[in-house]
């Protein structure tokens, strides 16, 4: 079943989950994010990410210079 047409809003992942999702450490996205590299979101605290809009950035290349200096 895909989420896109049944109307439910997307689910929100942790910073744990996208990590999972794409087979690399937490340290690894906390450095994208330092670099605001990855798409996320601050909600207080914590932060929170799309996979919708995570598996766009890999799959528009951005994500091959995340590791790259600013």
């Amino acid at each position: 079943m895909s989420n896109d047409k049944s109307g439910e809003p997307e689910r929100w992942f942790s910073l744990e989950e996208i990590a999972q999702h794409m087979g690399v450490s937490r340290d690894t996205v906390r450095s994208w994010i330092r670099k605001n590299s990855i798409p996320h979101h601050r909600i207080g605290r914590q932060y929170k990410f799309k996979i919708s809009e995570v598996d766009a950035w890999v799959e528009s290349g951005q994500s091959a210079n995340a590791d790259k200096g600013h």
